[in-house]
């Protein structure tokens, strides 16, 4: 199960309701920050996470509204918190400007002994736990090295409870063993191994994630049969050809790539000031009808078990409520 928390949902330029591109994702004890916007770091304390466990960040590519915030982030991290080190991934372009931004300002002339480790993303896993990997694919932008990001659950093999109770294998550390893997033998005797109540591999959760993209016939292959893929929506199809020239996505263009790399749900973010969010969800959901427009704290819960799960905070009230998929949002 993986847990994504959006920060900020704006395209280029921040609005009154929607800050600059930074998404938490939640996997077991990890915690992931994919992009990080200028105000990141409030973002992540009115989200009410704060900094813990923070430290490995995610970029999707080096345009300023996705990486300005890490000067402010680290700033705070090396002087308030308590972590170890912390991991950048990203192309190399990204992480050259990164580089400047981190050492060349944020710790020019200081004495800094917080390790700060770089890491240049190649297509493939590059994270692995021993339930969920991380993977890296590349997308069209403009400018070199710009990624995608796979979170993808290991496959399971169900224990057969059925099959293990006729052949009398008793509840208990016997059970632990054989889905770990091991034979066991019994009182009488008899062996049983994990094939004999161990069921045919399961897919896991799989999560997409693509930031700024141009183009989608070169990433279905990365986005298929997930359940729950988030992209872009910076324009309506009504400026394809601005999108196009700018190297982004209409919601349209969303959509259809949803249908055809059989997406169950889709999440778009990046949303322009220009745009009015009914606007944007109605053109996608005409041709995607599971599709949300992602506001800032919004969380999604994404499990193989049963569809996606948005909670979103009240902007009137200190509490949270669920949205179904088929309600209509207000326009900001």
């Amino acid at each position: 199960m993986f847990e994504v928390l959006f920060l900020g949902t704006a395209a280029s330029a921040p609005s009154v309701h929607r800050g600059l591109a930074a998404h938490v994702i939640m996997a077991k004890e990890y915690r992931f920050l994919l992009d990080c916007g200028e105000g990141t770091q409030r973002q992540l304390l009115r989200s009410g996470i704060g900094f813990r466990r923070l430290n490995r960040v995610l970029l999707t590519h080096g345009h300023l509204d996705h990486i300005l915030g890490l000067g402010g982030l680290l700033s705070t991290l090396i002087r308030w918190e308590n972590m170890e080190s912390l991991e950048i991934y990203g192309g190399r372009w990204a992480l050259d400007r990164v580089h400047d931004l981190l050492f060349g300002i944020v710790l020019r002339d200081e004495q800094n002994n917080y390790p700060i480790e770089l890491y240049e993303l190649k297509t493939g896993v590059f994270f692995e736990d021993k339930d969920f990997t991380v993977s890296a694919f590349p997308v069209t932008h403009r400018g070199p090295g710009c990624f995608g990001f796979t979170f993808q659950e290991k496959p399971r093999r169900p224990f057969l409870n059925d099959k293990a109770a006729a052949l009398g294998v008793p509840m208990g550390p016997e059970r632990a063993k054989l889905v770990r893997g091991e034979p066991i033998t019994l009182t009488d005797g008899r062996v049983i191994h994990p094939d004999d109540v161990l069921g045919p591999d399961l897919p896991g959760a799989r999560y997409v994630h693509i930031g700024d993209v141009g183009r989608t016939d070169n990433i279905v292959q990365y986005v298929r049969d997930a359940h729950a893929l988030v992209i872009e929506s910076t324009y309506l199809d009504a400026e394809s050809e601005m999108a196009r020239l700018f190297g982004h996505m209409t919601a349209a263009q969303a959509a259809r790539l949803a249908v055809e790399a059989n997406v169950k749900t889709l999440i778009l973010t990046h949303i322009s000031h220009r745009s009015r969010e009914r606007d944007v969800l109605a053109e996608a959901r005409a041709i995607f009808p599971n599709t949300y427009v992602a506001r800032d704290f919004d969380r999604f819960v994404i499990s193989k078990e049963k569809p996606v799960e948005r909670i979103s905070p009240s902007r009137d009230k200190n509490r949270v409520t669920t949205v179904e998929a088929n309600d209509i949002d207000e326009d900001e």
